[in-house]
């Protein structure tokens, strides 16, 4: 993890990104491996001697404490006298924009406010590292929104490196410099937040990360990246192929919603790219990110299409003929890991 970076381990419940950050905290000891921390071999460095501080996804403030005391709380553990510690604490306490709070009780803050204090609580100890273990998850969608602008704010104003695992792809996309989507106990992919979104480099990749159309079915034809796929339903989609394809392969195609150009006329619609017919299934407004559902007339095939065309399209409506497109070089082809199913399935 490059220092002074904010880096964010991406996955699903249950891949193992706690487990990874709680060993690099020490609080669980590795069965085989290294762990370096500046270079600094740490296998046998208990968890207080690490330069690796945790923010919990409940914070773990000590609610008989108030806040000053809560932020100076390691420092005193460290031998910090009391007076230079309180001072400290105050000090941090309004790097994180809470200036005069020192003498609240935990319970008179917000959420927003103690996760503050906790972040607070963990740089006033200067680490190396700032490990949080999703630490937005018990917040409101409105507050959460607000505290990723927040941490993003914080870790660049610090220089701390901050390591942040999450399950959501937003936070994570948002947030990083970089980002490593884990799936079952190992990384898929190391990269940025734009490559991991236009550029996935497997299946598991390209379908948890961002929103995606998914089809699966057999190669048609290759040339050079450009692979034509089809399945039972007779529908052929033209894609950039991500791994190496042959006529008959198993694959799979992901197509983003907002890749996808959506018209009212087929004529409306580039004569360089394939074009299909569809039927509007339902209507998904929600203000610039809103959507359209659509099933494809051969196939029966469902796509969700991105409304990105502001009022273009406020009046559609559920059962209306439309015509749909997209650029093939926008559209990710990977050899599928199992048996082909109907080219009919978007998701």
């Amino acid at each position: 993890m490059p220092r002074g970076s904010f880096f964010s381990i991406l996955g699903p419940s249950g891949c193992g990104k706690t487990t990874l950050l709680r060993m690099v905290a020490g609080f669980v000891q590795p069965d085989a491996g290294e762990l370096e921390i500046g270079g600094r071999a740490m296998r046998e460095v208990a968890p207080n001697r690490r330069p690796a501080i945790m923010v919990f996804q409940h914070l773990a403030l000590f609610p008989m404490m108030d806040v000053g005391a809560n932020v100076a709380y390691g420092l005193q553990q460290r031998g910090v006298a009391k007076a230079e510690a309180a001072k400290r604490a105050e000090a941090m306490l309004e790097r994180v924009g809470l200036p005069g709070v020192a003498r609240k009780q935990v319970d008179q803050l917000s959420g927003g406010q103690k996760q503050r204090v906790a972040i607070a609580r963990a740089l006033v100890l200067e680490p190396t590292l700032l490990l949080l273990d999703e630490p937005l998850g018990a917040l409101d969608l409105k507050l959460r929104e607000h505290m990723k602008v927040e941490l993003k704010q914080l870790q660049a104003a610090f220089g701390t490196t901050f390591v942040y695992i999450t399950h959501d792809q937003s936070e994570a996309l948002v947030l990083s410099d970089r980002v490593a989507v884990m799936n079952h106990g190992r990384f898929e992919q190391v990269d940025t937040p734009q490559a991991l979104y236009y550029t996935p480099r497997t299946p598991f990749v390209a379908g948890f990360v961002g929103a995606n159309n998914r089809f699966a079915g057999r190669v048609q034809s290759v040339a050079g990246k450009r692979v034509a796929v089809t399945g039972a339903a007779g529908l052929v989609l033209n894609a950039h192929s991500q791994t190496a394809l042959a006529a008959g392969d198993a694959a799979e195609v992901y197509v983003r919603p907002e890749a996808i150009a959506l018209a009212r006329r087929a004529d409306e619609l580039p004569d360089d790219q394939p074009r299909y017919a569809a039927q509007v299934v339902s209507v998904l407004f929600d203000g610039a990110a809103s959507a359209v559902l659509l099933r494809e007339r051969q196939s029966g095939a469902e796509i969700r299409v991105a409304l990105q065309q502001t009022g273009r399209f406020a009046d559609l409506r559920v059962d209306e003929a439309v015509h749909f497109g997209f650029d093939p070089a926008r559209a990710a082809c990977f050899a599928a890991a199992a048996g082909p199913t109907d080219l009919g399935h978007g998701g």
